[in-house]
């Protein structure tokens, strides 16, 4: 679960961020302020979404395309594209939704953004987000293995 909400968090931040700075065109105090406000309803929408949908759709073809002797990567490699393009088809519609309203070209701007997001997405997963999410794991693991054996 934290594993989970470590890459949410940060997918969250840097895509909000990421949008809300292209929709406005500049960095203002105002554009700041919008990006907070945006980005703890975006962060409960995309939670709810990666636990109860895409994330369990991404187990289950991950595990019909791999078998047991599978290597971790390749596990790893199709988990994240398997819930990158879930979330971002979602997420995509969703953000939109969430800053414009329904509005008349709603579906013409998710046509557009989409294969955008969708890239930028499985960029930042594969070699930033992911990574880093990995790292603070093992440091976690690492310090309470510490505390464990020093307590004995």
């Amino acid at each position: 679960m934290l594993y989970g909400s470590l890459i949410l968090t940060m997918t969250v931040l840097l895509m909000t961020s990421y949008s809300v700075l292209l929709y406005t065109g500049h960095f203002t105090m105002e554009t700041m302020w919008m990006i907070f406000k945006i980005i703890p309803v975006m962060w409960i929408i995309a939670m709810i979404l990666e636990g109860a949908v895409f994330g369990r759709i991404a187990e289950a073809l991950t595990g019909k395309l791999t078998h047991s002797s599978s290597s971790f990567h390749k596990k790893i490699l199709l988990r994240i594209v398997f819930t990158v393009i879930g979330m971002s088809v979602a997420m995509t519609f969703i953000g939109d939704l969430v800053v414009n309203g329904f509005h008349h070209e709603i579906f013409s701007n998710w046509l557009a953004n989409w294969p955008r997001n969708f890239l930028i997405v499985l960029i930042a997963e594969s070699l930033l987000i992911q990574p880093l999410a990995r790292l603070a794991m093992v440091k976690l693991h690492e310090s309470k293995d510490r505390k464990a054996a020093s307590a004995q």
